[in-house]
């Protein structure tokens, strides 16, 4: 379903669809890529999930992120042969059908003429009310239904669209809005923080507590505690888990 709303992107989910990625015949592009620009923009990425060319298996995922209600940009499967089934499998997942979009088949006839059909024009069918995502690289759109956002596998168009759907459909938190503190915590093993970040997470449930272990040396533990968040809480919850570190017998030192 197209739609002029825009909605507060604070986190995002990344679906990359095609069975030569799994089967290791083309490397994935999509996911580095895409780390590196939703973290400039202070977006989290929840999920990230690659799947084949199976259509039922689409379907289920589909349906699932339309339940959850999370933003998603999936790569790959919108093209015309016959294990391009995206487009397909987003529609079985809202229930609706497959449409010939009259401003895609006006893009698809301005870029190719005459060869549009019988092939090309395929491209064109998409879950009946979705909107268009333009690609500057080849005037072939991708397009959006509801929150997920269907693009090519190809990363030279994926890109500038991708950009495209946050500046067009997204309205972003203020850069402050989020912040994250880390401590790093020498010669404790993970296991005994636990109850202390369970304890935290309880007293703080709008903060995100992580624990990252590693060897220092090669030879002793340390474990790098990060916590994620809003101001006040944030700085609430970084001295109380600092305070509940030091009183283990622990020092810490900022991250």
């Amino acid at each position: 379903m197209g739609s002029t709303q825009k909605y507060l992107l604070k986190q995002i989910g990344l679906l990359v669809i095609g069975d030569e990625i799994l089967l290791g015949r083309r490397n994935d592009k999509h996911v580095s890529w895409a780390r590196d620009y939703f973290s400039r923009i202070n977006v989290d990425i929840g999920w990230i999930a690659i799947l084949g060319d199976d259509p039922d298996l689409l379907e289920r995922f589909f349906r699932l992120v339309r339940e959850r209600g999370d933003d998603c940009f999936s790569f790959g499967g919108i093209g015309a042969t016959p294990d391009d089934r995206t487009r397909q499998a987003v529609a079985r997942a809202h229930d609706v059908p497959l449409t010939r979009h009259p401003e895609a088949v006006a893009l698809l006839e301005k870029q190719f003429g005459e060869a549009t059909y019988p092939n090309r024009i395929l491209m064109a069918e998409l879950p009946e009310g979705a909107g268009l995502i333009p690609n500057s690289h080849n005037n072939i759109p991708g397009f959006y239904y509801g929150r997920i956002h269907c693009l090519p596998g190809f990363p030279e168009m994926a890109r500038p669209m991708v950009g495209w759907v946050v500046e067009h459909r997204y309205r972003l938190a203020p850069e402050d809005a989020e912040g994250f503190i880390a401590y790093i915590v020498n010669g404790v093993k993970e296991s005994e923080l636990v109850p202390l970040l369970s304890s935290c997470e309880d007293r703080f449930p709008d903060l995100k507590f992580s624990s990252l272990p590693r060897f220092s040396d090669g030879t002793s533990w340390q474990i790098e505690l990060g916590i994620r968040g809003s101001s006040p809480q944030l700085d609430e919850g970084a001295e109380a888990l600092a305070e509940g570190v030091r009183a283990l017998g622990f020092t810490l030192e900022t991250g």
